[in-house]
């Protein structure tokens, strides 16, 4: 169906995003045709309003026989080899053609090669397909041509289609073969020229050349300054971006949106997020309003600043009714990977529903951001499902979807199918790239997989992808977590053998590994070579040698590490503070303890439930259970919601107070809340009914604590069985006992010495001799103790009582020895 001419222009308007083109001028009358104008053009399209598509052609006639001087015209209508095809007919053909079939046979069989004025409408037409191949046979057929003219306008198109492919070489050979053939550049090759090397990155050249263009008098266009700035901005380099901007105003060519949009793109491409706000709100002082690609660039800074709220505000402004700026499918993009940075990863999902309900239809990179959003936290089935909706709607899922969905299955702790996409990934014929190997790094050294993590490293270097800092990192990372203290060796070797410069990251993760497996001296040699290639130490790094120092019990080198931090001015963050305070607290030092609290509460944001825990942790043990309590009901009124340490720290300081019923208190406060009960909270428990001597609630708690008897500690259920027998309730001790041995925990002779000594505290004899012949059905020998133990019990009691002890006693020991 063919449209109206309004509903064309409508379609064919560029959107937002579109990166700005230079103006072409347009092409003057080639003919006086007695037909109509060769240049007219026919808009033709359909809409298929099922799936939402929409296709406009352009049918471009051309210059044909009837267009031609009558000499040629009549030698061309004789001959039946010529034909009189439309130019985007002849443009058909060619790009059917394989790049080494006879172009120029077809070529030679058109009739409208006989007018020269075609040959710009068809290197426009085949230039705007995109198939350099083909234009590049059609431009060498029309320089053979004996009445081929050339000029500007063909070699500008021929620029520009270079500049598309990133071929930059090509580009700078025809501006200076244009000149051999006697066509002087004007603005609009210099402007595709300099478009071409920012394409590339090469801004010196593109600044080069502009001070060519001036040498040559050729005024520079608003497209020009514009096109400079895109060059300097997309390398990295916004210093320079800003000093052609600063220029541009100089010379009388004021910024237009395009321009502000270039030089906010620069500030965000060279990592400059603040002043691309400050920016922003000069540029809201001018005449000239942001647009919907303005307003995403914004978005993008903020996130990377961490300022969600007012991203958020502006992705919501953007969806007002007959707001100016309309959201499109880059603002939802953007919208996804804010709520996955913020950790808000059910609002990814909410993100992308209302992109598709309100008309947009997801890109691959719309579908790698939720499915990054999914792995991020290891969910592995949201991940999985996006994965396969990718491949439902007609995309190829890429590198990225896969290196997203191994990272996946990496944090969800299922390296053997992070492996099998992986495998996957090299069957569909994709490369995996630096990222996709670290990612399988750590899929692998994160759950203990250390040697395959490591030999992922060699394979990868095989296939020639070269491994990086990031690489190393992750790999130190792993062996401090799984305690391999050679490995760690052998991997800064290999990174200083392969010169790769470790940074703060990496070296936080190594000394972090050293101090992890007790290597307190090579984690201070590490830093002490950090600090002599002058690699930054930041507050992750102090923390980790504070508290590394600190579980080592050198207190004085932590409180130096301390005292270091402060000197470099680097700010002090809550995790350093926690540890300064269990550093204080360890050494009796409550007063600067308390100090370093005070101060850590006039800092931004104040403290946080690691930091009141080190505090209850101190209050605990110079057993000052009033101000841990107070502190504790500090700490609500704050809305810092407690943890279980938090409340196992504040129970150790009641029963150090001998305050046992609080214990309970804070017990019941924790169900309550629903805050999970560990081995520690049961413990204090534990004590706490045994220092009330309280049978109920200690019946209360071996309820509480049943269901978790096969997960506990022996220690604790040990304890569980001493404080039930310590109360005289032995018959309540052995039943607890039969279901501790029908979750199938391994019985030690621990376990069996608080059954035998509590039995015999009860003068259940009989009992104690029963349980020493279960300690031999199940393989534990009895020691000698427990046999003295049961013998003196014997001579205190009556001779019959006494004989029978001697005779069961007298089988046991014969048939152990």
């Amino acid at each position: 169906m063919e449209f109206s001419s309004h509903l064309h222009s409508h379609l064919l308007t560029p959107t937002p995003l579109s990166p700005p083109k230079p103006k072409t001028k347009p092409f003057p009358p080639l003919l006086r045709c007695i037909s109509g104008d060769a240049n007219a053009q026919k808009l033709a399209g359909f809409v298929d309003y099922n799936k939402g598509e929409r296709q406009v052609s352009v049918h471009v006639p051309g210059f044909k026989t009837s267009d031609l001087p009558k000499h040629i015209r009549t030698r061309v209508q004789s001959d039946r080899f010529q034909k009189d095809w439309a130019v985007s007919e002849l443009v058909s053909m060619i790009l059917k053609l394989n790049q080494h079939e006879d172009v120029h046979g077809l070529l030679n069989r058109w009739a409208g090669r006989f007018a020269r004025k075609n040959y710009p409408i068809l290197i426009k037409e085949i230039s705007q397909t995109g198939s350099i191949e083909h234009t590049n046979q059609v431009f060498k057929w029309m320089k053979n041509q004996k009445n081929y003219c050339a000029n500007n306008d063909i070699y500008n198109m021929m620029i520009r289609l270079y500049a598309r492919h990133n071929q930059t070489d090509q580009a700078r050979g025809l501006f200076f073969e244009m000149q051999k053939w006697r066509c002087k550049p004007d603005a609009e090759t210099y402007n595709a020229l300099i478009s071409a090397h920012g394409r590339a990155g090469q801004w010196r050249w593109a600044t080069n050349i502009m001070e060519d263009m001036l040498r040559a008098a050729v005024p520079p266009t608003r497209s020009t300054y514009n096109n400079l700035i895109h060059a300097c901005g997309s390398s990295g380099n916004w210093k320079e971006a800003l000093r052609v901007s600063k220029k541009m105003t100089e010379n009388g060519v004021g910024p237009d949106l395009v321009t502000h949009n270039i030089v906010l793109s620069a500030f965000k491409t060279g990592f400059q997020y603040s002043k691309a706000l400050s920016y922003f709100e000069l540029m809201k002082g001018t005449n000239i309003r942001p647009d919907t690609t303005t307003l995403n660039i914004m978005i993008h800074c903020l996130v990377k600043l961490r300022q969600f709220e007012k991203a958020i505000d502006i992705f919501h402004s953007m969806r007002k009714k007959g707001a100016l700026c309309d959201p499109d499918i880059v603002t939802f993009t953007s919208m996804i990977h804010l709520y996955s940075v913020s950790g808000q990863i059910e609002n990814c999902k909410a993100v992308f529903d209302i992109m598709i309900a309100e008309g947009f239809r997801p890109n691959i990179i719309s579908y790698n951001a939720l499915l990054g959003a999914y792995a991020s936290r290891g969910m592995d089935k949201e991940a999985f499902s996006v994965f396969n909706d990718i491949k439902k709607n007609r995309f190829r899922p890429d590198v990225v979807s896969y290196t997203s969905l191994i990272n996946a299955y990496g944090k969800s702790q299922q390296p053997e199918k992070a492996m099998e996409v992986f495998n996957k990934m090299r069957r569909n014929n994709l490369r995996p790239n630096l990222v996709t190997y670290n990612a399988l790094i750590d899929a692998f050294g994160s759950n203990g997989f250390l040697p395959e993590a490591v030999n992922m490293l060699h394979e990868m270097e095989t296939n020639g992808v070269q491994p990086n800092v990031v690489t190393v990192g992750t790999l130190l990372a792993c062996c401090g977590r799984y305690g391999q203290n050679v490995k760690i060796d052998s991997i800064l070797a290999a990174a200083d053998s392969r010169g790769i410069s470790l940074n703060t990251v990496a070296y936080n993760s190594g000394i972090g590994s050293y101090m992890n497996i007790g290597e307190c001296d090579k984690a201070l040699a590490l830093y002490k070579s950090m600090r002599e290639k002058n690699v930054k130490p930041d507050s992750v790094t102090f923390n980790v040698l504070i508290s590394g120092c600190s579980r080592m019990s050198k207190y004085t080198e932590a409180l130096e590490f301390f005292d270091e931090m402060v000197d470099l001015n680097i700010t002090v963050s809550n995790e350093v503070y926690s540890s300064m305070i269990s550093v204080y607290s360890k050494q009796g030092q409550l007063l600067e303890a308390e100090s370093l609290f005070s101060k850590m509460k006039m800092t931004h944001g104040g403290p946080d439930v690691v930091a009141y825990t080190a505090m209850l942790h101190a209050y605990s043990t110079a057993e000052k259970w009033e101000n841990a309590f107070a502190l504790f009901q500090e700490m609500e009124m704050q809305g810092v919601q407690p943890d279980l340490i938090a409340c196992s720290a504040l129970m150790r300081a009641f029963n150090r107070g001998n305050e046992p019923a609080k214990v309970l208190v804070i017990a019941e406060y924790m169900q309550d809340r629903k805050i999970p009960m560990n081995d520690t909270i049961y413990f204090e428990m534990l004590s706490a009914c045994s220092i009330l001597q309280d049978w109920r609630k200690t019946v209360e708690l071996v309820g509480l604590m049943e269901p978790s008897f096969n997960t506990m500690s022996i220690g604790l259920l040990n304890q569980l069985l001493h404080s039930i027998g310590k109360l005289g309730k032995t018959e309540t001790m052995m039943k607890i006992f039969y279901k501790i041995v029908a979750t199938g925990m391994e019985i030690n002779n621990s376990t069996y010495s608080v059954l035998l000594k509590n039995l015999l505290a009860a003068q259940n004899w009989r009992k104690y001799l029963e349980v020493m012949e279960w300690m031999e059905d199940s393989g534990v020998e009895p020691s000698v103790d427990m046999y003295q133990s049961i013998l003196a019990f014997a001579q205190s009691s009556g001779r019959e009582c006494s004989v029978a002890i001697h005779d069961r006693v007298g089988m046991l020991f014969a048939f152990v020895y």
